[in-house]
């Protein structure tokens, strides 16, 4: 009697098989819906300024655990430990991604061509996901690099390092990419994993949150370089009264 090995495949699930593959597209999925909510949570976090320099240093004091401090002043650490966790996230999330990127010349003509014969909304969804997920991979991590190195923030010192740091140029491309990127990726998460069928409502309602957090990211912006530019040098920290 011959004696039969199993060999892992995509029938019987092994490592690269249909487990693997469904595994990771959760996976992917669950980094993305935090990367999404985080972009949320965040964009208004920093749009806090435009309710004033005040307004703006009450939110980074309890952000950064100020309610525990004896002082009342939170702890830069604190926006440097969650700053590396976010990195990893972006990590796990931009490996995960990368099964579904087309690698060899060949595959990107038959996607092309696809898209040229079949004017599939999706696929050019996902298409421009892709594109914008691999130039973000680089402004997240630069973003992210200089949140570690450099965590204080504040009225003041985040308007210095918008405008005389010349974040701003970073920014400037950083907002619509990361918005047009984790829009299409919720979008894809909401049909994907069967929220809602609806795609008519689904894209309308990412429409109108691009037009919203665009804005609402532009304002903000315009603001911190306002602030940056009437600072003198060297930056004071901003003291509330």
């Amino acid at each position: 009697m011959s004696e039969k090995t199993r060999v892992p495949t995509a029938i019987n699930g092994g490592p690269f098989g249909q487990a693997w593959s469904a595994r990771a597209d959760c996976l992917q999925s669950l980094t993305g819906v935090l990367l999404g909510a985080f972009l949320l949570v965040h964009m208004h976090f920093e749009a806090s300024i435009l309710l004033g320099k005040e307004t703006f240093y009450r939110f980074v004091q309890v952000l950064e655990g100020g309610m525990f401090s004896a002082t009342g002043h939170g702890w830069p650490l604190v926006t440097q430990i969650f700053s590396v966790f976010i990195l990893v996230i972006v990590v796990v999330h931009a490996a995960l991604a990368l099964r579904r990127f087309p690698v060899q010349l060949g595959q990107w003509r038959a996607l092309r061509g696809f898209m040229s014969n079949i004017k599939h909304k999706d696929t050019r969804a996902w298409y421009w996901q892709m594109i914008t997920g691999f130039i973000l991979f680089f402004l997240v991590s630069a973003h992210l690099a200089t949140m570690i190195l450099d965590p204080k923030i504040g009225p003041h010192l985040s308007a210095d390092r918008v405008y005389n740091g010349h974040a701003w140029l970073l920014y400037v491309v950083f907002l619509p990419v990361v918005l047009v990127h984790g829009l299409i990726g919720l979008y894809r998460v909401i049909l994907k994993w069967g929220v809602s069928n609806n795609r008519s409502l689904i894209r309308t309602i990412a429409q109108v949150l691009m037009i919203y957090l665009l804005c609402l990211g532009s304002l903000s912006l315009i603001t911190y370089i306002s602030i940056g530019s009437e600072l003198t040098l060297p930056v004071q920290p901003f003291i509330p009264k």
